[in-house]
């Protein structure tokens, strides 16, 4: 399963206003695991960035006015993310940008592009619902390093939600993909014949190990630690 996090910085709030996208960046996860491929640029917006905009990127019309356009990278771009699901948080707002980037170069919205959008914030809202979830509040809660981020920086958020939506999404089934196991079907039978196995029985500090361990997946996959249940029915 390929995977694309994806963050962008603006010149302000709404591309209806003609606001244009300054910095994009698009890291690749394959299977759980990040690849280390990654997709950055800085771009020309050819218009100023707003004020309050300037404060969260510090991205000035200096540093930006020699840097390529959109339209100069959309192929790498689409190329980058074709056949993946892109996971964004807050995704209306980066997707709103570029669809509208996209639409100014008579290209289809970013749907056709990619296999699924996928909002992480949505995803915090479920496992944290009424607290903050914002990328600085949840790198807190999971103890994420994310000390470097004294500007926003699309690259530097990118990596910091993937990390962010490991921690969230850690549990049983992202657990057997880590170790490529297919989970078993009960309907599946398994005979083993003339097979003599030594039982060595755990003892009291290792049987307290584990029902702390059984506590802890209960707890990270909200109740579906099926080895918990299975063990109390018994």
């Amino acid at each position: 399963m390929r995977q694309i996090f994806l963050d962008t910085e603006t010149t302000g709030l709404d591309p209806k206003l003609g606001h244009r996208i300054v910095e994009i960046a698009a890291v690749e996860m394959c299977n759980r695991q990040l690849t280390g491929r990654h997709f950055h640029y800085y771009l020309n917006p050819e218009r100023e960035s707003e004020a309050s905009a300037l404060q969260i990127h510090g991205l000035t019309t200096e540093f930006l006015q020699d840097k390529q356009k959109f339209r100069d990278i959309c192929a790498a771009f689409l190329d980058f993310i074709e056949g993946a699901e892109l996971l964004i948080h807050n995704a209306p707002f980066d997707v709103g940008f570029l669809d509208h980037e996209l639409g100014l170069i008579r290209l289809q919205p970013l749907k056709n592009y990619c296999t699924e959008i996928t909002d992480t914030l949505i995803i915090a809202k479920e496992i944290h619902p009424g607290k903050r979830n914002n990328l600085d509040a949840l790198c807190e809660r999971y103890q994420i390093d994310n000390s470097r981020r004294t500007l926003h920086g699309a690259l530097l958020d990118a990596e910091l939600l993937a990390e962010v939506y490991l921690a969230m999404t850690r549990g049983q089934e992202s657990l057997l993909m880590d170790l490529d196991i297919a989970p078993l079907s009960f309907d599946t039978a398994i005979i083993v014949e003339n097979l003599h196995l030594t039982v060595l029985p755990a003892n009291d500090k290792e049987l307290e190990l584990h029902e702390r361990q059984l506590e802890n997946i209960d707890k990270e996959s909200k109740g579906k630690c099926l080895w918990k249940h299975v063990a109390f029915s018994a």
